[in-house]
């Protein structure tokens, strides 16, 4: 291709001192035209592979577009402050709610355009019109503030159930060293997860839509462009979310059903939305669909189909079958809860069974316990297992030659046009991200000796490191392709339970050191893609999510002890809605892995130890299913995904599974019946369509917060919050309760 030869011979043959001075030539170009558009090769006969790719993804870049800019630095960190600010706030309260990145990328576009014009011309604060890679930059930073530190729930149960405080200097440092090591890794798997063009990341098409509706205009267009769509749906989803936000919340989901025989407690725990299986259950509230699981609008219909069968037979079939025939007690507790009771029932107190230090008294223990849970969240484990050795055994058989030919070509063979476009800007070298890690995890030591608080070994570093390095690039892959992150949080709080029982803190800390570096690196190689597709210069993207990083911790740290100081009761059920669902899970997990041990819940002769058959389950179940894929190439079968099956109930609970059924339907619907039918307009429309539901919803749920804590009104009746003849706000009482009814 013309341009394949014209970038190898321009910049390939060149040191990056003269290809940076090459851009510097083309930024003051671009500033002397003004808004003249300087387009660097126009591939319309060269396309990426991929239909959802092409679908939304430019095959043209203008490479003299300038990036560093002040418009796109102020913005950042403006948004990049607000986003930390309200998704940390938020994330405390019983009803999670996240404020997305596709919020930025709708407030940021009307503002740089205001600043386009404002702002005296200059080089650096206005270089000319605001362009999409200046957008892609700001909504990369603050996308770094879009999930909140998982260190924080650290934080949060040392200092409300475990009365520790380790003040702002190692909070800050706890927070950075678990994010920026994930960040180091990322680096290194770029040639594996970010330049092949089958590594998709769909949750980036969802934005790139909203960017090229924004930015670009479509030639040979039938109907509303895709920004005027989107303004449609926009609409469409702020107003509606009136309705079960805050008139009718009941429609967020409510279990018909039950409404049969209310007091039946078998129906009640089958059908029951709010503390049930959720069967036949309705929910007409986008938060209650892409709540947990992001939206459905953006996942191959092929990974949700994997997803439905696995949740319909883990919770709609297996959970059931258990709970009624009474295994492991199942019937003492309530069908599907994440509390920890003792084996009468009642609730579990920890502080009958630690020392001062937060260490386990096993005398104690011994009189006060065993620990039990119920048989859905013993079950979720079991499947977690199984879904740990199977990411392992799918990985190798389906991607093992892939990922071998990839190491081996590295980035000079099979390239798309987007990869090809790409070559214009210098990468980032790898010492860069090597530095981020090895300085994150020299840091992390101090933190771990300086505030002994912690009480994670040195050793415990290592390991958590080397959990991390086996498994990143098999969920990467796996991400890249589902848009679904399987997790580590399991398998590394089993491994450091059975090596350093006892100690709950350790447990946790090893736990997100392990897990969340892994995800941190996935996240941020997922914007480096983001930044591919925008054919945005890498080291741009690199200094935006260090920034971004940056900021978030300070603002999540901050936002996260000013509530745990101001609001009483917070993260107890009297705190409401201040009643931290993550974080009691989390504090729920240390107490089983941490403190009381997989020795004593899993271990030979416990109660729970047939669940470890599960691992050798999740190793062995992909095999035949490879095996008939090959032999059935054109099947059905080549589809199956085991890892997904596994894997789908990762987030249950806090996630209930209405929330999987009504994101399933509403999949099957975008994905399948509009796709199959109505290709047309879902290739135009669908993936806007989802940026404007996610949007229209923020923006609607902060103003409804705004109004509710402005005025003190919220309508309470039956249908909003208010009580029926049986006390509860969806006519099905017992669904959270036990066999018994208690």
């Amino acid at each position: 291709m013309e341009y394949e030869t014209k970038v190898e011979e321009t910049y390939q043959s060149k040191t990056e001192e003269t290809v940076e001075y090459d851009q510097k030539r083309q930024y003051d170009e671009y500033f002397e035209k003004d808004t003249e558009q300087v387009k660097v090769g126009d591939f319309e006969e060269e396309d990426s592979p991929i239909e959802e790719v092409r679908a939304v993804v430019p095959n043209t870049d203008d490479p003299s577009l300038p990036v560093y800019t002040f418009r796109m630095w102020f913005l950042g960190i403006m948004f990049t402050g607000a986003l930390g600010f309200v998704n940390q706030f938020f994330y405390y309260r019983k009803n999670q709610i996240q404020v997305s990145s596709l919020v930025v990328q709708l407030l940021s576009f009307p503002l740089g355009k205001a600043m386009e014009f404002l702002i005296p011309k200059s080089r650096f604060f206005n270089p000319g019109p605001f362009n999409l890679k200046e957008h892609v930059l700001i909504a990369t930073m603050a996308n770094c503030a879009f999930n909140t530190a998982y260190a924080i729930d650290i934080i949060t149960i040392q200092k409300i159930f475990y009365k520790q405080d380790i003040g702002w200097g190692g909070g800050i440092l706890l927070i950075w060293t678990t994010q920026f090591i994930g960040y180091g890794f990322a680096g290194f798997l770029r040639p594996y997860l970010v330049y092949p063009s089958t590594m998709v990341f769909p949750s980036n098409l969802s934005q790139m839509a909203l960017f090229r509706s924004l930015h670009l205009k479509d030639s040979n267009w039938t109907g509303p462009s895709r920004l005027r769509w989107f303004l449609y749906m926009f609409t469409f989803m702020f107003v509606y979310y009136w309705i079960p936000g805050y008139f009718f919340s009941v429609l967020s989901f409510f279990s018909w059903v039950c409404w049969i025989a209310p007091n039946n407690i078998v129906l009640g725990q089958l059908t029951g939305t709010e503390s049930g299986l959720g069967i036949l259950g309705l929910g007409f509230d986008w938060s209650t669909i892409s709540g947990f699981l992001l939206s459905p609008l953006v996942v191959p219909w092929w990974a949700i189909a994997n997803i439905t069968v696995g949740f319909v037979f883990i919770a709609w079939i297996l959970a059931p079958a258990l709970y009624y025939t009474d295994v492991w007690d199942a019937k003492t507790f309530p069908i599907i809860t994440s509390r920890l009771f003792t084996t009468d029932g009642s609730h579990w107190n920890i502080t009958k069974v630690m020392n001062p230090d937060n260490t386990l008294n096993e005398a104690a223990y011994a009189t006060y316990g065993p620990l039990r849970m119920s048989t859905f969240f013993a079950i979720t484990y079991g499947i977690g297992f199984a879904g740990i050795t199977s990411i392992l055994t799918h990985t190798y058989l389906y991607h093992g030659k892939e990922i071998w030919t990839q190491f081996k070509r590295s980035r000079s063979d099979n390239e798309d046009i987007h990869r090809k476009l790409m070559r214009a800007y210098p990468e980032v070298p790898f010492w860069w991200y090597g530095f981020t890690f090895v300085a994150s995890l020299g840091i992390s030591f101090a933190v771990l000796y300086n505030w002994p608080e912690m009480q994670l070994p040195w050793w415990g570093m290592f390991l958590a490191m080397a959990i991390c390095v086996v498994f990143l690039l098999p969920i990467g892959i796996i991400t890249a392709i589902t848009n679904q992150t399987p997790g580590l949080n399991v398998i590394t709080e089993f491994i450091i339970g059975f090596a350093y029982p006892g100690h709950p803190i350790a447990n946790v800390t090893f736990k997100t050191y392990g897990y969340i570096s892994m995800v941190q690196c996935i996240q941020f190689v997922a914007d480096l893609k983001l930044g591919h597709y925008a054919k945005t210069p890498p080291r741009a993207m690199f200094w935006v999510q260090i920034v971004g990083t940056a900021i978030a911790g300070i603002v999540n740290l901050g936002v996260a002890r000013w509530l745990m100081e101001s609001v009483q009761n917070i993260c107890y059920d009297e705190g409401f809605p201040f009643t931290c669902p993550s974080a009691n899970t989390f504090y729920s997990a240390s107490i089983i892995w941490g403190a009381i041990g997989p020795q004593r819940m899993f271990g030979p002769g416990e109660l729970y130890n047939p669940t470890l058959y599960f691992f050798l389950i999740g190793f062995l179940l992909p095999i035949p299913f490879y095996l008939l894929s090959k032999r059935y190439p054109n099947s059905w079968i080549r589809y199956v995904h085991i890892p997904l099956i596994f894997n789908a109930t990762g987030m249950m609970p806090p996630a209930m599974p209405i929330n999987f059924s009504m994101w399933c339907l509403t999949g099957f619907i975008f994905m399948y019946v509009l796709r199959k039918y109505r290709h047309e307009w879902w290739r135009k429309y669908n993936y806007v369509t989802s940026a404007a539901f996610d949007t229209g919803l923020a923006i609607s749920t902060l103003i409804i917060f705004g109004v509710v804590s402005g005025s003190g009104y919220q309508p309470v009746w039956w249908g909003n919050g208010g009580a029926d003849i049986n006390g509860t706000p969806d006519n099905c009482p017992f669904a959270g309760a036990n066999f018994n009814g208690d």
